[in-house]
């Protein structure tokens, strides 16, 4: 009765992994990697026109002043 309450109470203080095989990470293999065979049959042509405008704001000497100023 000893060795059983020793080996419940060994099982409890385990990490969680070691407890449940199930949610260890094996390396992926072919079978793992998503079907991809839907986005080869994707339309491009349903897609709508955008123009993309990236914006890169710089500080101006000013702002640049005023934020050392501030520090101080």
């Amino acid at each position: 009765m000893l060795a059983q309450r020793r080996s419940t109470t060994a099982a409890a203080h385990r990490p969680e992994s070691t407890q449940h095989p199930e949610t260890l990470r094996l390396p992926a293999t072919m079978d793992d990697k998503p079907d991809i065979s839907e986005v080869q049959k994707f339309d491009k042509s349903k897609l709508k026109k955008t123009e993309t405008q990236e914006k890169n704001v710089l500080p101006t000497q000013d702002v640049i002043e005023q934020e050392k100023a501030d520090k101080s």
